[in-house]
């Protein structure tokens, strides 16, 4: 099956990005995980949590939609849905990650200057 593998590489890159990103934050021990509609930080987390938080989001995702497509069969006229999903899944979840490391990256440009 594909989709295993569709996972996999979705959660090496986010584990990387992840890596990646400890190394860019060392200098912080706490890190922005929500901000206001103002842009302003509502709260932070420990630097390893805040940066474990997608992985592990995208693992139990991924187990979960793993489940289900094994499973579960899809609805009559539906069954072609099933990899673009687990793909859109995966590149979703990648881009939210860069997303937030982003975020992170402006708050604390914005706090230091």
């Amino acid at each position: 099956m594909v989709f295993p593998v569709i996972a996999m590489i979705s959660l090496a890159v986010i584990l990387t990005l992840a890596v990646r990103a400890n190394a860019r934050f060392r200098g912080e021990a706490r890190l922005p995980m929500q901000w206001d509609l103002a842009g302003e930080v509502t709260w932070s987390a420990p630097r390893h949590m805040a940066l474990a938080f997608m992985p592990v989001l995208a693992s139990g995702s991924f187990v979960f939609l793993l489940y289900l497509a094994r499973n579960v069969a899809p609805r009559p006229g539906q069954e072609h849905l099933v990899l673009p999903m687990f793909a859109g899944t995966g590149v979703t979840l990648v881009a939210i990650q860069l997303l937030h490391h982003w975020m992170i990256a402006k708050a604390l440009r914005r706090d230091a200057g």
